[in-house]
């Protein structure tokens, strides 16, 4: 019964925007958040405040590299790794460059 009162509550029909009811609207998303938008009995978009979207964001993008890191971890095989000495010299790097931070990694 929760979830029918929920989205009964975080619901608005599209009309209330044509009636100019969207400051009162964008309001009521900053206090309790995201709200869908109704048109024709059909889901049009949801509204979500900008924070709200970041935190989204920042959460997916954790899971991609999440993901990234679980299918690397499962291919990972230590006879195929390489030694920092190794980097280094193929690379040019010198320990004063590292000290100096001129070397940037990704």
């Amino acid at each position: 019964m929760y979830n029918v009162i929920s989205a009964i509550n975080n619901t608005i029909p599209i009309t209330m925007f044509n009636r100019g009811a969207a400051g009162k609207i964008f309001e009521e998303v900053k206090k309790t958040g995201a709200k869908v938008v109704m048109k024709n009995n059909t889901a049009e978009c949801v509204l979500i405040s900008p924070e709200d979207y970041v935190q989204l964001i920042d959460e997916l993008n954790d899971a991609k590299l999440l993901t990234l890191a679980s299918e690397r971890l499962a291919h990972f095989n230590i006879d195929e790794c390489i030694s920092e000495e190794e980097v280094d010299k193929k690379f040019g790097f010198t320990p004063e460059m590292l000290d100096n931070d001129e070397v940037e990694f990704e």
